[in-house]
């Protein structure tokens, strides 16, 4: 419910016009996306004292500084007090009045005089996000900054976030240090992920992020974006870097618009990771395209081709998108590891997925 005079709309899928918002299920989507998923959830559920399951208790203990502009703080202003922790992960992982949204293990963290510190404090400025390697996936760090790097050299420095791999004090491991696109200073940038847009439910097994396609998802750009036309094009191309790339992860939630001078815009590229070299991942896309969840190596040409022209783009940048898309990929150094790779590097499983959806989706 919107305050009375209230001028200002927060969200896509909740108009300033309709000062009343319900959502038969509970909580409003886009509220229920703006809580954490997996490792991070079960912390803060613990140290919360909530269930799993309870999102509106999550958000406040945990909302008052979210992704993007919007903040859950109770009507009372009472403020969780941080349990104690036994080491900086977990201290980190439970700091009340901050959350992410996300399955992967990770914490807020930033960059001090020494390096990069949790945050551990409300006051520690929450610039970037640490992303962890799981337990039987040890090269997901290495993935995913690897294809953040092959990202930047086919769709351009500025279509992709910033990161870099560093070590966190206080906790074991390498991390991918993200910096935040969300964040101006002091200034919370409003971002909406595309779940949140459509108002698509989290479900019982966070699986409302699959329950689209690739046409619906541009819906959200030609309606919302304030450039939707350059918008479309850069979309377009992200999804055929995912397909090549082996990304069978690219969901609603890793699509968003981010809040610019001119309006909201498609944000910058995250969350891009060739899935395809771990066996246990599924080998279909993450969302449907022509109705259908296409299995990779179903994917080509002609597919992707519809796809563009379905969502609004002139049959000839289409070919001309796919063309240049070839090309950078066929010439990228990114995949170029020189002799010293070990043949059981994960890399060399990396470049070959990318290679055979390349021959395939090209072709």
């Amino acid at each position: 419910m919107y305050k009375e005079g209230w001028q200002t709309q927060i969200a896509c899928a909740l108009p300033v016009e309709q000062p009343d918002h319900y959502y038969r299920g509970g909580l409003i989507p886009f509220f229920e996306h703006l809580g954490p998923e997996g490792w991070l959830r079960g912390r803060q559920a613990r140290a919360g004292g909530t269930a799993e399951q309870d999102d509106f208790g999550l958000l406040l203990n945990y909302g008052a500084d979210c992704i993007g502009a919007v903040g859950i703080v109770p009507a009372d202003g009472t403020a969780l007090i941080a349990p104690a922790e036994p080491n900086a992960l977990e201290e980190a992982a439970a700091l009340p009045g901050r959350t992410l949204s996300g399955v992967q293990k990770k914490l807020l963290a930033y960059r001090s005089e020494t390096g990069f510190e949790p945050c551990v404090r409300a006051s520690d400025p929450a610039t970037h996000i640490a992303k962890f390697n799981r337990e039987d996936l040890p090269t997901l760090v290495q993935n995913e900054n690897l294809s953040l790097a092959l990202a930047r050299e086919i769709l351009g420095e500025a279509e992709i976030t910033k990161a870099k791999p560093a070590r966190l004090a206080g906790i074991d491991g390498l991390a991918l240090l993200v910096e935040r696109f969300d964040r101006a200073g002091e200034e919370k940038l409003r971002l909406e992920d595309f779940a949140q847009i459509l108002g698509k439910p989290r479900g019982r097994q966070f699986d409302g992020k699959y329950d689209s396609s690739y046409e619906e998802a541009a819906s959200v750009i030609a309606r919302f974006s304030a450039r939707a036309r350059i918008d479309l094009a850069r979309y377009y191309r992200l999804v055929i870097f995912n397909l090549v790339l082996g990304n069978a992860d690219a969901h609603l939630k890793n699509f968003s618009l981010l809040e610019s001078s001119s309006g909201l815009r498609l944000s910058p590229a995250y969350d891009l990771i060739n899935t395809l070299v771990y066996p246990n991942y599924e080998r279909i896309a993450a969302l449907a395209i022509d109705g259908q969840k296409r299995p990779f190596d179903t994917l080509d040409r002609s597919i992707v081709e519809k796809l563009g022209v379905s969502i609004g783009l002139p049959r000839q940048a289409v070919g001309r998108s796919l063309d240049n898309l070839a090309k950078a990929f066929a010439s990228a150094r990114t995949i170029e590891f020189g002799p010293r790779v070990e043949p059981d590097d994960f890399r060399i499983n990396y470049r070959e997925v990318i290679r055979e959806n390349a021959a395939r989706i090209f072709a």
